[in-house]
């Protein structure tokens, strides 16, 4: 398949600046892929489509506070750092903005200057490792000046998140910090809804993997195939592996909440004949082709044109269907991306 495949036309009037006013309160298309047909409904109406004995699972990773502004020490040039991993004890894997400002030994002031990271290494384009040094207690103050990495292409006052979204850019489930991004099809759940599916019948299980910057990375190369995912940890409990095994075996439908539970699930489960690690760093990319052998039922976002992500529901549904049906919601006017409507693929 050629990444070219992965595109469609979205007028930016689509793409959703705030969340819906109340979680449960956003669009959901019903997507039958046996029948290929669609339908509209809302997100609350989820219940209606899950039947006693399925499994839902949901990832219960958390957002960290993950992106710093500072300014360079002497020139005072604006720096923008966003944090994706740490590698050593006061040391993280980021990505800086602008990066060719950033070499060796660059030194960055952030707040009032009571926290200062110095860049150690160069590990590819815009990629640093930088060693933090804090004035007191350095979780605190990445804390302290931290800020929800909101997506960029969410615009509002030079991009500053707001105290609406240290809320709802994180599922009310979410539990394990170490995420720089929100599994997204999460954000519609509330306690409410959650309790009505557990009363009808449904398992909820939770595990959990660490969205990084690899999963929302554009696919550059010009098959599709050849692109490089970035790994992503994952972890699920030794008893929710075992329930998801014998759910299987049962013939119970697995619906998996997001993108992000998909890969996890396929990376635990995928094959019978190797060992299968309950904890780890995954690299799967899932297009066109791929054969799913966990998931029965996706619970997803709209997602952007040539992403991985559109890649995944692509192979899960079949491309066609899909991109007759992101038409369909873009006629109905749905909204797309982080903070817009979902889509149930059964």
């Amino acid at each position: 398949m050629e990444t070219k495949e992965l595109y469609y036309s979205l007028p930016e009037e689509f793409i959703a600046q705030y969340p819906a006013e109340e979680r449960e309160a956003s669009r959901l298309m019903i997507l039958d892929r046996k029948g290929k047909s669609w339908g509209h409904s809302r997100f609350d109406s989820l219940p209606n489509y899950l039947q006693s004995g399925d499994l839902l699972v949901l990832n219960d990773t958390r957002v960290i506070p993950a992106r710093l502004i500072g300014c360079k020490v002497n020139t005072h040039r604006k720096i923008e750092v966003l944090l994706v991993k740490e590698v050593a004890p006061r040391s993280w894997e980021a990505l800086v903005k602008p990066g060719k400002k950033a070499p060796i030994n660059t030194q960055i002031i952030f707040g009032k200057g009571d926290l200062k990271g110095v860049v150690t290494a160069v590990c590819g384009p815009g990629k640093r490792v930088i060693e933090f040094f804090a004035n007191g207690y350095l979780e605190a103050k990445l804390k302290q000046y931290g800020m929800v990495p909101i997506p960029p292409y969410i615009k509002r006052d030079s991009h500053h998140p707001l105290e609406l979204d240290q809320v709802r850019y994180q599922t009310v489930y979410a539990r394990i910090e170490g995420a720089i991004a929100a599994p997204t099809a999460g954000l519609h759940f509330t306690e409410r809804l959650l309790e009505r599916i557990k009363e009808q019948g449904v398992q909820i299980l939770s595990l959990t993997l660490h969205i990084g910057p690899g999963t929302f990375r554009p696919i550059k190369s010009r098959v599709v195939g050849e692109h490089p995912m970035e790994p992503e940890y994952y972890i699920i409990e030794p008893e929710t592996a075992d329930i998801i095994t014998r759910a299987k075996e049962d013939g119970r439908r697995i619906v998996a909440v997001g993108t992000s539970v998909t890969r996890a699930l396929e990376t635990i489960f995928g094959s019978p004949y190797q060992p299968r690690p309950l904890e780890g760093w995954t690299d799967l990319f899932m297009y066109p082709g791929y054969c799913f052998k966990v998931v029965d039922s996706l619970v997803t976002n709209f997602h952007l044109p040539g992403s991985t992500l559109l890649a995944l529901v692509f192979a899960f549904a079949g491309k066609e269907l899909i991109l007759k049906a992101y038409q369909a919601a873009i006629k109905e006017r749905y909204r797309f991306y982080s903070y817009g409507d979902a889509m149930l693929i059964i």
